[in-house]
């Protein structure tokens, strides 16, 4: 004997894809479905509605293809309120806790529906016991005494998607095609760049020591003074050799203008990180007159925060690195807040760090020499990432170039966008 529960889908679940998805999820989980109701939005700003019975042989088999599908935005028909549970030591979780994705989501708790607060993925979601608030929590902060949400019923997530309106980039399905033209796409990122900055959006830039290796640094250094970046992400290997570079003109010992090894130039990272010892910090160099140039001048001339999260492979650190990875984490959550989009450049780590930080609704665009880090940056769970296959040295000055392009003087403004045909 069969067992079922019906299902509902609204929004834009057929451009999207979501319907799809679900279709071939409840299948591959070896249950089958029967559209009950499936009303068809008639114009593109009309949402869908499906209905669906989901069918299976065992209760265990329909829990696990619900549990599937609730990702994609299926909810019940008939929704009950969540179940809670009280944490019983710090960081401690109640069995059969819901874990978090990072597409915005409520949950029904005493009678209303509540949006979780700061989503991201892989952590819990605790309410306040007045039916308040409910906070997406970090297995690091939960508390003795939190009342956990467990299991999924009374959760409701909506997943991203397709735009309603034309855009200059499409950053509803995360894709990776080393065939893209790279000039193409920088183009666009540029033109959505300088849209976002014109209504006040915030960009955070994710930067590995590639950046200086390739020759790039003037150029991103340029992007952040003319205010295009809001946030730096990075570890201590961009900031040490960023100094590096405005130094002694080598990153990693090599001369970055001939491309050549210096006689001892193995050593300039490690003078480069006693300088700013010396001082005792970054900004300290720089006000000093140590550190006249570079993406770290720029950043703390233009008051711009960064992150330096530090690994166990550092050397020295500089005395701005952040060794204590909890404290990173918070630090990176607490500076990805408002994001409306973020640039990954050339550095796998610190790119799954702050994607896993990252709402599915923030624009993301991964940008590496390497088609499969980008693939396991999204294998991680940054799904809604765009992967750009280029190196970081031709990446970034093309795109300092189209924003120099796109961006028009206004007599009124400060500049006006000129998008692309």
């Amino acid at each position: 004997m069969q067992v079922s529960r019906e299902v509902e889908l609204e929004g834009h679940i057929i451009d999207s894809g979501i319907m799809t998805k679900v279709f071939d999820r409840i299948m591959d989980k070896g249950g089958n479905f029967e559209i009950i109701t499936f009303e068809v939005g008639k114009r593109k700003t009309d949402s869908s509605y499906a209905r669906l019975k989901v069918n299976t042989d065992t209760e265990q088999q329909l829990q696990a293809i619900l549990s599937e599908i609730h990702r994609f935005g299926a909810h019940l028909l008939f929704e009950e309120e969540i179940s809670v549970s009280s944490a019983e030591g710090d960081r401690i979780v109640p069995k059969g806790f819901y874990s978090t994705t990072h597409h915005p989501t409520s949950v029904k708790y005493r009678g209303r529906w509540i949006p979780v607060e700061h989503i991201e993925m892989d952590c819990t979601i605790v309410v306040d016991p007045e039916g308040k608030s409910a906070l997406c929590t970090p297995l690091s902060k939960l508390k003795k005494g939190d009342l956990v949400v467990v299991g999924e019923e009374g959760v409701r997530v909506d997943p991203p998607e397709r735009p309603r309106q034309l855009s200059n980039f499409e950053f509803m399905h995360g894709t990776v095609s080393p065939e893209r033209p790279s000039e193409t796409i920088i183009a666009k990122v540029a033109a959505e760049m300088i849209a976002l900055k014109a209504k006040g959006g915030k960009i955070g830039l994710v930067g590995g020591p590639a950046i200086i290796h390739t020759g790039a640094a003037r150029a991103l250094a340029s992007i952040i003074r003319k205010g295009y970046i809001d946030v730096l992400f990075a570890g201590n290997a961009l900031a040490t050799h960023d100094i590096e570079y405005n130094l002694y003109g080598t990153s990693l010992g090599m001369d970055i203008c001939t491309g050549k090894p210096v006689t001892g130039g193995h050593k300039n990272h490690l003078y480069a990180i006693s300088e700013v010892m010396r001082a005792g910090s970054i900004k300290k160099a720089i006000e000093t007159g140590v550190i006249t140039g570079g993406i770290m001048y720029e950043c703390v001339m233009k008051d711009i925060p960064f992150v330096l999260a530090g690994s166990i492979r550092d050397d020295g650190p500089l005395p701005d690195v952040i060794t204590d990875a909890v404290v990173a984490q918070d630090q990176i959550r607490s500076h990805v807040e408002g994001c409306g989009m973020v640039l990954m450049v050339a550095t796998l780590l610190h790119s799954v760090a702050v994607g896993n930080c990252l709402p599915s609704f923030v624009k993301t665009i991964c940008v590496d020499i390497n088609p499969s880090s980008l693939t396991k940056l999204m294998d991680r769970g940054t799904m809604q990432a765009i992967g750009v296959v280029s190196d970081a040295g031709t990446f970034l000055p093309l795109l300092e170039k189209q924003l120099e392009i796109q961006e028009v003087p206004s007599p009124s403004q400060g500049h006006a966008v000129r998008f692309l045909e």
